[in-house]
This record gives C-alpha cells, sequence and structure tokens, in this order.
C-alpha cells in the first residue's frame, strides 16, 4: 500500500514541483492550499497543477486565522517599535500548525512543504545549497512534528528546481517567485501600516541630545535604516534605537550600531541544550552566522557574540545553529 502525503501547494514552482516530485517517488500525493486572502488566484493555480498531476487536491480557508495569528502580529509589533518576520509566525501557527493539522486529519502519513532546508535523523538542518536556505523560518515548528515533515528541496538549488519544473511541464515552471511578505502588495510597508497602526510624529534626535527633524511615526523606521531620514549631515546617519517612550527615532553613527551581546526571550528548541552552550548564531535571515555563547536562565537567553554584531533588531528572530544542525531560538528584546 502506498504511503500518502499531504503537500502544501501555494501555486508557486516550489511547492508544485514537491508535489510532483513525490509523485514520482511512489507516493500517494494530496494537494491542500491555504486560503490567506480574498483572491483565489493562489489555490486556482494549484488546482491546475493537482489537476495535471491527476491528485487529489482540498482548500483550507485560513484567512481569519491568519489575520489574527500573523498580520495582526506584525502590526501589533510595528506599533510596539519591534521590527517582526511574520513568515517565522506564519510557520509555527499557520504552514505547520492549522494546515499540517488538516493535513492529518485526512489521514495522510506525511506533510511536506517547498522550503528549503532538511530533515534527517531527527534534526532540522539547513539546505545543502545556502544562499536559498530557508532553516531561519523553520526554527519554531514543534519538535514533534519532524518525523512527519518532509522537505525535499534541502538538496536541490532554485534553478534545478526551475529546470526539472520545466521538464516535468508543470504549469507554472515559469511563474515568478512570490514577493518578500505575501500580505504586503508591492512591498510597501508604510502605506500598510498607515491603515492599521496609530502613526505619531515625533523628533529625531542624535545620540548626543541634539534635535535633527521630525518624523512621521515610529513603525517608519527600523534598526539600521539609512535612507529616507531626511537628514541633512555631512556624515551618514542611521536609526540606532527607537524610543517608544518619548516617541523619538534615535539616529547616529554606523559604529554606533555594533553591539556584542542581545536578549532573546519566547525560546523554542528543537533539540535538548545546556544552559549555557556554544553557537554558530544567526540575528537575520540574510545575515552571516557568528559564533557566540549562550547562556539561559528564566527563560531568557542571553548572547555574547565573539565579535560584535551590527544592527541587532528587537522582534527579529535569533537562531542557534551547530553546524548545520537548527538547535533553536528567540526572539530578540
Amino acid at each position: 500500500m502506498k504511503e500518502t502525503i499531504g503537500v502544501a501547494m501555494s501555486g508557486g514552482v516550489d511547492s508544485s514541483f514537491t508535489a510532483a516530485y513525490f509523485l514520482n517517488q511512489g507516493y500517494q500525493v494530496i494537494g491542500i492550499t491555504m486560503q490567506l486572502f480574498d483572491s483565489q488566484q493562489a489555490h486556482i493555480d494549484a488546482k491546475i497543477v493537482a489537476d495535471f498531476l491527476g491528485i487529489e487536491h482540498h482548500v483550507l480557508d485560513l484567512r481569519e486565522d491568519f489575520q489574527s495569528n500573523v498580520v495582526k502580529y506584525f502590526c501589533d509589533e510595528y506599533s510596539q517599535t519591534r521590527t517582526p518576520n511574520p513568515c517565522v509566525k506564519c510557520n509555527e501557527r499557520i504552514k505547520f500548525g492549522k494546515l499540517f493539522d488538516f493535513a492529518m486529519n485526512l489521514g495522510v502519513d506525511y506533510f511536506a512543504t517547498g522550503h528549503y532546508a532538511r530533515i534527517e535523523d531527527g534534526f532540522l538542518k539547513k539546505a545543502k545549497v545556502l544562499d536559498k536556505d530557508q532553516s531561519y523560518f523553520l526554527y519554531r515548528v514543534d519538535r514533534d512534528k519532524l518525523p512527519r515533515i518532509k522537505f525535499p528541496l534541502g538538496s536541490f538549488s532554485k534553478s534545478e528546481v526551475r529546470r526539472q519544473s520545466e521538464l516535468l511541464n508543470l504549469p507554472v515552471a515559469s511563474k515568478k517567485d512570490s514577493q518578500e511578505i505575501c500580505f504586503i502588495p508591492n512591498d510597501d510597508y508604510k502605506k500598510f501600516l498607515e491603515s492599521r497602526i496609530d502613526f505619531k510624529p515625533g523628533a529625531i534626535i542624535s545620540t548626543h541630545g541634539k534635535i535633527l527633524g521630525k518624523h512621521l511615526g515610529l513603525a517608519n523606521y527600523t534598526i539600521g535604516q539609512r535612507r529616507g531620514l531626511g537628514i541633512a549631515n555631512p556624515d551618514p546617519l542611521y536609526v540606532v534605537r527607537l524610543d517608544a517612550e518619548s516617541n523619538s527615532v534615535i539616529v547616529g553613527a554606523n559604529s554606533d550600531l555594533f553591539s556584542t551581546n542581545l536578549h532573546a526571550r519566547d525560546l523554542k528548541f528543537l533539540t535538548p541544550v545546556e544552559n549555557e552552550f556554544r553557537a554558530s548564531v544567526k540575528t537575520r535571515s540574510s545575515r552571516r552566522e557568528s559564533m557566540a555563547t549562550v547562556s539561559i536562565e528564566n527563560d531568557i537567553a542571553t548572547v555574547e557574540f565573539d565579535e560584535p554584531q551590527r544592527a541587532i533588531t528587537p522582534g527579529q528572530s535569533v537562531v542557534f545553529y551547530d553546524s548545520d544542525i537548527v538547535l533553536g531560538g528567540g526572539i530578540i528584546y
């Protein structure tokens, strides 16, 4: 009897190839598409691929869950002067929460997505091709779900996935990749947040206490930002801190952005760790890892880096690695 696998199908190339891959591996494949928006284009494209492959297809309406667990979280974090990573929250609560549970209720043996990561020997690992690695976004997946999850793309490059999709004549083989954050039209954060957050103007202040200009709302800024400050200054200025109490944007030199430590809460681990351990640490998805000592006390992680790190940003995730194994992570505050 064939093993059954539920594949999260977004209508894009990666998830479509994932479904085709497991079909060719001899699995009974069931496609499952999340409806996150009023637009039906994603599940129309997914249904086209499912019909092309001759597999069963379901659409799960998660619009309310997505709004309450991801979009609201995103806006709330910005309103509290933090810079969130909504993909991390979506993976935890939606894709490997609601969607995973739906798949299991269909009676499948496994659940798969088109993420570029690997699960081997019970560990979540980086993708083999590191420039597409998405393990950073997956550290909050429940440990006990890992044996039921498969990430086939962790062994492929993006170019190979596209090439194989073309060879298979998949209807979406030439479809463009999705935008950075799926629910923000044209990646226009400011316009999106303006309709959801009460922006209060305030002062832009130097690290020496001098008022340099005005801002139109703290949610418009993030740590390390240089462009869009509207300040004339002989030397480049960067956002080094957002002060919610005084409603001020604090700016300074690039050198002011470096720090040797951070604190993180809301910790989640995929493997057991000691109260103090060494790890390679990533503070943003696009950031290179750096070695650090991690100490945990009262569910708070203190991370002491071997070398100063630039633009450590509250709201972003910090993720701990042992070589290519994801140990876990937390939210910087």
